[in-house]
């Protein structure tokens, strides 16, 4: 605790809450442990210059980002060159890198759990040259993910609305993905591509995940049908599926999982895509690679 000085950025529009509130129990909590403080707000551009020469000359050691994981993303990717360290207060709709690493939901509880542990060298990757933090992929949850962008309420409930709605219509889209060793052609509804091991709300999609092993791992449904598919995605929620040898995948399985640290998609039919659960527009090729400690992300370690 000694010597922090901590930039709250408070993402205004993030998830359900009300800022307000949000605020006064920042300043609550910042009384009991006297430390100082100063309270910012994202913004939608991304464009953080005047935040930077901030941190600089004010001498923040802490960037704690209250947001869901959209901001989460777009804050450490534009300050994660600096030398600080990052927090989460989850109040967005999934919160699926706080849950990651065991940041309590309630803001009261995450703030407490900021000034309790400590940072720990936190890999992220690339999206075509754009910095990922958690979860991203292509196909099915893309489409969910621009479609949930567009929804004029967020949280749970709406996004659980959104995924059965395009359910019902969903396609298999081709893929073609390229490995080191490996060029596997294949027909699937999704291909996730994960740091974290979910998607947020606790839904596990990658169970062998971890933020700090130089590795992806990547999860595809392949073309079936939709009542195999229910069973499949139940099962890999569950975390029951394992990751397999990358040199010996069954790529005629329900579920195919591995570990890489590169790879590249190319999306012959232009499936929508997503990073971090903000929608990207559509590319005929996705080229993704791990940057292994791209940040210092305060958490549980265990």
């Amino acid at each position: 605790m000694v010597n922090r000085k901590l930039l709250y950025i408070i993402n205004p529009i993030a998830g359900t809450g009300a800022v307000t509130e949000l605020e006064h129990c920042i300043q609550k909590e910042q009384a009991s442990v006297a430390l100082p403080y100063t309270i910012e707000y994202s913004n939608a551009d991304g464009n953080y210059q005047a935040l930077i020469e901030k941190i600089k000359n004010e001498l923040f050691t802490d960037v704690i980002i209250a947001g869901g994981d959209g901001t989460v993303n777009q804050v450490i990717n534009a300050l994660r060159e600096l030398p600080v360290q990052f927090g989460i207060i989850p109040v967005g709709s999934g919160n699926g890198l706080a849950r990651a690493v065991k940041i309590p939901t309630n803001p009261q509880k995450a703030i407490r759990f900021l000034f309790q542990h400590r940072a720990c060298p936190t890999d992220g990757f690339l999206v075509n040259q754009h910095f990922a933090c958690m979860l991203s992929g292509v196909g099915f949850d893309g489409v969910v993910a621009h479609s949930f962008a567009k929804q004029s309420t967020r949280g749970l409930l709406t996004y659980c609305k959104e995924v059965a709605r395009h359910f019902k219509k969903a396609a298999a889209y081709r893929f073609t993905l390229l490995l080191e060793k490996n060029k596997i052609e294949i027909e699937a509804y999704l291909i996730s591509v994960a740091n974290a091991n979910q998607y947020g709300n606790n839904f596990t999609i990658a169970p062998a995940a971890r933020l700090d092993d130089g590795l992806l791992d990547v999860v595809l449904l392949s073309k079936q049908s939709k009542l195999q598919l229910i069973g499949v995605t139940l099962l890999q929620l569950m975390g029951i599926n394992s990751a397999q040898p990358i040199d010996s995948l069954d790529t005629k399985a329900s579920v195919i999982y591995f570990q890489t640290a590169s790879i590249t998609i190319l999306n012959h039919q232009h499936a929508a895509a997503h990073i971090d659960g903000d929608p990207i527009a559509s590319t005929d090729k996705l080229q993704i690679q791990v940057v292994p400690s791209a940040f210092r992300l305060i958490r549980n370690n265990n």
